[in-house]
């Protein structure tokens, strides 16, 4: 995970950190009980930097607000946790019976207030990886539990370093774009096929000649093959593009370890229709709410993911097209492209994390009626900072106009970033 807000403490003490955000944080609590068995939890490792540890016991991390942590670990595996919690200021509490498990749990947490990786419910499921029956052990011996949700958000904050990363892949995404949408108006120009793997291929060479990395293949799809969010072209599935058709090109990469960048553009192969034109309006205003809403309210660490989903979807929804908007209007962008922070979600949960600075977030509305030949999403990446949203890449102002005789692609790409003179 990547994190800003506490460079100046001990890389080799990961609780000094944990106490910390706790400290900070605006919701008091006693203390984080980090529990894992066997990689289940994967905020527990990442917390603890811990690694690809092998560790083949339950463990309960107390970290207190106030107060030297423990760790309570299975005896065999005490020289393990020594090692890997060198210079750590931490109390080794070793246990073999489930019954000394219990004893020394209720003298850690019973009767105190803790944060844990659970969400009621499993309404945010990013966070809940802590069993039922673990909790019920918890609460077994007198603890309360409540969630660690936004506490693990402070963990996920981007550095100096971390902006600038992903402001370079942003520009080889973008110039990646270019070349694929100016291929499609060339190719269409000269009455030449143009299928979606030609297209992927041309961003999947610059990916690779930056250095970066993208994870698997990007979305190229035309048609009602943009009606599909996560498509893919391969194998048999490969369109050639005809005039009257859509293109949605989806694209991220990132540099190794760091944030990646994530956009969504498209164009249309000729004069958009009509129907296709107001869609495109509809979803270019809930992209633009959105912004509104982030602009007006994240800076004071108060707003919800869920907040902004509403907002954008109030908008679709107007426009008599909320019936095709079936997916959130954006998730948390980090070093995983579908990061661990609150997303902005009130339709595949009622996301109520807070947006808090130092986190991004994608911004994407779309609309997929794929009964009607076509799917339209606009995508921009935003860093949400102390003084507002930083949108750290480009924003398109109308599809592109693809293969208009006698129109360069400088022309066309002018108009659909809004610099038409």
């Amino acid at each position: 995970m990547a994190t800003a807000q506490h460079d100046t403490l001990p890389v080799n003490d990961p609780l000094r950190r944990i106490q910390q955000a706790l400290q900070e944080a605006p919701e008091p609590v006693d203390g984080w009980l980090i529990y894992d068995f066997r990689g289940l939890n994967p905020h527990a490792g990442a917390l603890l930097n811990l690694g690809g540890s092998f560790l083949t016991r339950r463990y309960f991390v107390w970290v207190p607000t106030q107060g030297r942590p423990a760790l309570l670990h299975h005896r065999i595996e005490g020289g393990t946790w020594k090692r890997l919690l060198a210079g750590a200021e931490v109390d080794f509490i070793p246990y073999s019976a489930h019954t000394e498990l219990d004893e020394h749990l209720r003298r850690l947490v019973g009767g105190k207030t803790v944060a844990a990786e659970y969400s009621p419910q499993a309404a945010v499921p990013y966070v809940s990886y802590v069993d039922a029956g673990t909790l019920e052990r918890i609460r077994g011996v007198g603890a309360e539990v409540v969630s660690s949700a936004d506490l693990l958000q402070g963990f996920l904050a981007w550095s100096a370093e971390d902006l600038a990363a992903h402001q370079r892949a942003v520009a080889v995404l973008m110039r990646a774009k270019d070349m694929a949408f100016e291929l499609i108006h060339q190719r269409l120009q000269a009455g030449q096929p143009v299928t979606e793997l030609d297209v992927q291929a041309v961003i999947a060479g610059q990916i690779e000649e930056a250095g970066m990395l993208s994870g698997h293949p990007v979305n190229v799809s035309f048609a009602a093959n943009a009606a599909d969010s996560h498509y893919e072209p391969g194998g048999d599935l490969n369109a050639t593009l005809q005039v009257g058709q859509c293109v949605l090109i989806d694209l991220w990469a990132q540099e190794a370890g760091r944030p990646f960048g994530d956009v969504t553009w498209v164009g249309y192969a000729g004069e958009p229709s009509a129907e296709y034109s107001q869609a495109w309006q509809a979803v270019a205003a809930a992209r633009d709410k959105a912004l509104d809403v982030l602009q007006e309210r994240s800076a004071s660490g108060t707003l919800e993911g869920w907040e902004v989903d509403r907002a954008a979807r109030d908008v679709i929804e107007a426009a008599g097209l909320g019936e095709f908007f079936s997916h959130r209007l954006g998730h948390s962008l980090g070093v995983q492209i579908h990061g661990s922070g609150a997303n902005l979600d009130d339709l595949e949960t009622h996301d109520t994390r807070k947006l808090l600075p130092g986190l991004s977030v994608t911004v994407e509305p779309g609309v997929y009626p794929a009964e009607r030949g076509y799917g339209i999403r606009s995508e921009v990446d935003v860093l949400l900072t102390d003084s507002g949203p930083l949108v750290t890449t480009p924003v398109q102002i109308a599809p592109f106009v693809l293969g208009r005789a006698g129109e360069t692609w400088a022309q066309v790409r002018a108009r659909g970033l809004g610099e038409e003179s």
